[in-house]
């Protein structure tokens, strides 16, 4: 695959710089090969005064072949070298395969699937299939795909299926080099998900490498946005699912707050096996930072949220409140809390009973967000992409909604979290693919203990890349890069421009728009997102300028000459929504027209000509004399449907299904076949294009912002204006690779050091939380016995408590609060326990402890003298073994502190636990209830028990997790605050949620109720 030759990337600080392309993530996923960072440098500052003289290019071609030598030096000397070097082993053996793979017939490659898995029923492990199961991928992608894996793909996918994260530059193959390890891994037939940035991502490569999958035999799942739950479980249980980091996050997070077994989706009770993560670095590292959150509504204040923006227009920047650009926050000063104060009449702003105040982070419209249809959207600042559905916590969103005059929504409360660190930690194995890791190689090995190998290029790279370059003023810059783009434009080539807000990319757009160049904009305004894949299929072409927010995971291939696909697949939607639909797309189109006149016109052949009028006079005669009525969203999904069929089936197929359903009318059969010809068409006016425009070279520019870590240019911005008196003019030089340099290692430090916090801090929580979820789990998918035997120790647990809250084993039953522990015990068990036990005093229980302890042994029931026993429902072997291995359990822990009594103490635990137990069980068969009904009962006390105080937790611990850093002013460690503060949570949280479930369980049969109430607590 390649790329547009020319991108523009900019951003928005005081002081300016552009760059060639470099490793960075946000600029090399649309790239064909991504540079160094290290591009060659003047010696010297240098104004340049002409576009890129010939001497720049012979010095950097000079220095280029040095830097090459270097390179190879230090290559070889690298355990990376070494690593790639073996790798080569399995790249012979599987080399050695292909003529033998090569030979079998399509059934025969087919039945390698059993083989293989039969094979490793037999006791084999998959290093002993490796080889060969590369060997017959290999095969099956050259006969489904056109694709045969080069030996640099095989290393590629060895080290996915080693656990390790391949480095390949882009447009190396990435998306084939993961049929391998996911075919491999998904023959053990526990699941491989194979996670990528987007839906649209996930789909392409569920149904382009799914052929390879399928032909082999195997099941191949797709997750995607809006799918029902029984679509998402029929798709998480193929043998390979495709999906995004985002759904899998938030599917892990729903099965935990599903409330019965029919909810889960996943593959429970093992939902996690082996991951491959396409674009690990930004999922694992950029998108580190955010958590992902489920929400549920709060009851919030929300007249509060008007009146203080109110009283926020009031302040002034500078003199009542700073702005820290770094982590985009504002902090008052003092004059701005006394004001505030005055002006809401409070004494103190942070009062939790009445507060005002929250530390706010510093949003911008346009940039993190925009307002549509009366609502505040966020803009990814990742993708640039629109997130319809998320919301800020903690009342920023509603704070912002009061901003901008918009009515305010309810404030949420978070029901379940977790980052993404924690959530494919859950992986026993698993590995990544990108084109720039080796940065974050620390990272990955700190954090998830998995390394980093360089895949070599299948060619050598031949770019040449040319000098940073600074501008003195924010006018300048744009200036320059609307100079360039009209030079470029002129030369035919195609330009992508890369900016990292709507405002930007709306600005550089009114500049050109003056100069009359056509072009299309691509951001998060819906006016343009409407026509996103088409926009990103046309950058590719002759004369193309597209200026697009952060292009990082927009996910359409970007090809010189064009989309093939995207653009046959455009022709066929030109000629035949007219025919299908009456109703017009509600979406304004800006710029499309003007810019589509600039570029070349597709030539469709005769015969794809012929077939497109044939399929345009068939759709007319089906909405007509069938009276068919599509909308128009039905009618592109028709077309959409009708060009996947053409890539599931080939051309004899189609033609057959054709003739057999000839009475019927076939129109999708026939739009495929239709598709399949435009295809070629596009196929070859694209390629003959994209080589005119890999003729005219490339030129990539980036920019780098420092104000935000306090960087020291304005001596340079001095520099330049003394040199020139040209602010259009840029500068480029050793000094301006230095400081770019030291700002991306500052940057990188911050930014570490945010993930880094948020990991350790997270750490405390995602043990918890697997307590948590593992137990809620085995609530949902345990059988009866199961759930029974979590009532008893609950119970037994309850028990404990009271016993050991009461009774010190050193000291003689006189000295114990054994008052204290009846009204306890009483307390909870209620009416249950009949009028037998109510009978028992203080008096009676102490002498029947003085009396069990001079005993050498007690009855077969171990019960107490003198002392009413339990009610006899410990009948058949189930219970007897149960109440046994409670008693073992008793003996066995370390609860009971070593003392003469703490047998004593022992046999009362189990005394009172056999009562509370027994009577339960007593009041269960009284009621007359049948066996599954209890069990529900019990099921949904449980899981809503622990719902109910793991929300309450996870809001206690966020809060914790902000008051905690105060502490570190009083010379004490925040994190360790937080383990210690956060355990004492945790401990006091599953107390409370055995005595409530307990509590309710008594309540519920002993006084029956509507069920409905339970799930009131």
């Amino acid at each position: 695959m390649a790329t547009v030759p020319s991108i523009l990337s900019i951003n928005h600080p005081s002081f300016f710089f552009l760059k060639q392309p470099s490793s960075q993530r946000t600029t090399t996923l649309l790239c064909t090969k991504p540079s160094l960072l290290s591009a060659s440098p003047l010696s010297f500052c240098s104004v340049q005064q002409t576009r890129f003289s010939r001497c720049t290019l012979v010095a950097a071609s000079i220095k280029e072949n040095l830097g090459h030598f270097r390179k190879t030096f230090s290559d070889f000397t690298s355990l990376n070298y070494w690593v790639v070097t073996d790798y080569y082993r399995l790249v012979g053996a599987v080399n050695a395969f292909e003529s033998q793979i090569g030979k079998l017939s399509d059934e025969q490659l087919t039945a390698k699937t059993a083989e293989f898995k039969r094979r490793l029923s037999q006791g084999e492990i998959l290093a002993d299939i490796q080889a060969e199961a590369f060997a017959a991928v290999r095969e099956a992608a050259r006969r489904k795909l056109g694709m045969r894996h080069f030996d640099v793909q095989i290393i590629g996918g060895a080290v996915l299926h080693d656990g390790s994260i391949a480095e390949m530059k882009t447009g190396e193959g990435k998306t084939l080099v993961s049929t391998l390890a996911a075919y491999l891994n998904a023959l053990t037939g526990e699941g491989v998900h194979v996670v990528t940035v987007n839906d649209y991502l996930a789909r392409r490569d569920a149904e382009w490498m799914g052929r390879v999958h399928r032909f082999l035999g195997l099941s191949v799942g797709l997750i995607q946005k809006g799918m029902t739950a029984e679509e998402r479980r029929s798709n998480y249980s193929c043998d390979i699912t495709y999906t995004n980091n985002t759904e899998l996050g938030f599917d892990y997070l729903r099965d935990n707050l599903a409330s019965n077994r029919g909810q889960l989706v996943m593959r429970w009770p093992k939902p996690f096996h082996f991951a491959i993560v396409d674009e690990v670095d930004s999922v694992l590292i950029d998108e580190g930072r955010n958590p992902l959150l489920i929400s549920g509504e709060a009851s919030q204040d929300a007249a509060r949220y008007p009146v203080a923006a109110k009283v926020a227009e009031l302040l002034v920047r500078g003199i009542h409140y700073n702005v820290v650009l770094k982590d985009n926050s504002v902090e008052l000063t003092e004059e701005g809390i006394e004001l505030a104060e005055m002006a809401l009449e409070t004494n103190d702003l942070w009062d939790e009973n009445d507060p005002w105040a929250r530390l706010k982070s510093f949003f911008r419209r346009n940039v993190q967000y925009i307002v549509r249809n009366g609502k505040v959207l966020i803009i990814n600042e990742l993708t640039g992409r629109v997130e319809e559905k998320r919301r800020w916590t903690e009342g920023i969103h509603q704070a912002v909604e009061a901003k901008e005059g918009l009515k305010i929504q309810a404030d949420s409360v978070v029901v379940a979290q977790i980052t993404y660190q924690s959530l494919f930690k859950l992986y026993p194995k698993l590995s990544g693919m990108t084109g720039t890791a080796k940065t974050e190689e620390k990272e990955f090995l700190k954090m998830f203990q998995i390394p980093v190998i360089e895949v070599p290029t299948n060619l050598a790279n031949i770019r040449i890349d040319l000098p940073i370059q600074a501008f003195a003023t924010a006018q300048g810059k744009w200036e320059y890069v609307r100079q360039e783009v009209e030079y470029m434009f002129r030369q035919g080539r195609p330009v992508l421009v890369g900016t990292t807000s709507v405002e930007n990319s709306e600005l550089l757009s009114d500049l050109l728009k003056l100069q009359n160049i056509p072009h299309n904009v691509l951001n998060a305004r819906p006016k343009y997102a409407a026509r996103e894949a088409e926009i990103v299929a046309q950058a590719g072409r002759k004369y193309a300028i597209t200026i697009s927010t952060n292009m990082a995971g927009r996910g359409t291939d970007i090809i010189l000459g064009g989309n093939p696909k995207m653009l046959a697949k455009e022709i066929i939607e030109d000629s035949l929504l007219s025919f299908l639909t009456r109703e017009a797309l509600d979406v304004e189109i800006v710029d499309w027209e003007i810019s589509q006149k600039v570029m070349s016109k597709i030539k469709v052949g005769s015969s794809s000509l012929a077939l497109l009028a044939k399929t345009a006079l068939m759709a007319k005669y089906v909405g007509k004399s069938e009276g068919k009525s599509w909308t128009y969203q039905e009618a592109k999904s028709m077309i959409s449907k009708s060009v996947e069929m053409s890539q599931s089936m080939d051309l004899k197929e189609l033609e057959k299904l054709i003739d057999e359903q000839s009475e019927m009318y076939p129109l999708g059969p026939t739009i495929a076949l239709t598709y399949l010809s435009v295809l070629k068409d596009c196929e070859v006016h694209c390629l003959n294009e994209g080589s005119e425009v890999k003729g005219l070279g490339d030129f990539i520019l980036q920019d780098e912002m420092f104000q935000k870590f306090n960087f020291d240019t304005e001596w340079v911005v001095k520099l330049i204006t003394k040199v020139t008196d040209d602010e259009v003019t840029p500068m480029e030089g050793d000094a301006i690779v230095k400081q770019l340099l030291a700002l991306q290692i500052n940057a990188e430090k911050y930014y570490f050091g945010i993930r880094k916090s948020l990991v350790e801090f997270d750490e405390v929580l995602e043990v918890q939380r697997k307590h948590v979820y593992d137990l809620r789990q085995l609530i949902l998918t345990g059988d009866n016995e199961s759930c029974s035997q979590h009532i008893f120790q609950y119970m037994q647990a309850v028990v404990d408590e009271i016993v050991f809250g009461n009774v010190d084993p050193l000291k003689h039953p006189r000295h114990w609060s054994l008052g204290k522990l009846l009204k306890e015990f009483i307390t909870i068990a209620g009416k249950l326990l009949g009028d037998s036990f109510a009978g028992i005093t203080e008096e009676a229980l102490l002498t029947s402890l003085a009396q069990i302890h001079q005993l050498s042994s007690t009855d077969d029931n171990l019960n107490f003298p003198d002392l009413p026993k339990p009610p006899n429902s410990f009948r058949g072997i189930r219970r007897k073994s149960s109440s046994l291995r409670r008693w073992l359990a008793i003996c066995s822990d370390d609860l009971t502190k070593n003392g003469k009594y703490q047998a004593t103490v022992n046999l009362l635990r189990k005394y009172l636990g056999d009562f509370l137990i027994a009577s339960y069980l007593d009041v269960v068969q009284e009621s007359g209830y049948d066996d599954v009904y209890v069990k529900e009962i019990e099921k949904a006390v449980l899981v809503k028990t622990l719902d109910c105080f793991w929300r309450d937790h996870l809001v206690n611990m966020n809060r914790l997790s902000s008051a905690v850093n105060v502490r570190s002013f009083g010379h004490r460690n925040p994190l360790e605050e937080y383990k210690i503060d956060g355990c004492r949570f945790f401990i006091s949280m599953l107390s409370a949620i055995r005595r409530v479930t307990v509590g309710s369980l008594l309540q519920y049969w002993s006084s029956p109720m509507e069920s409905q109430e339970l799930f009131e607590l």
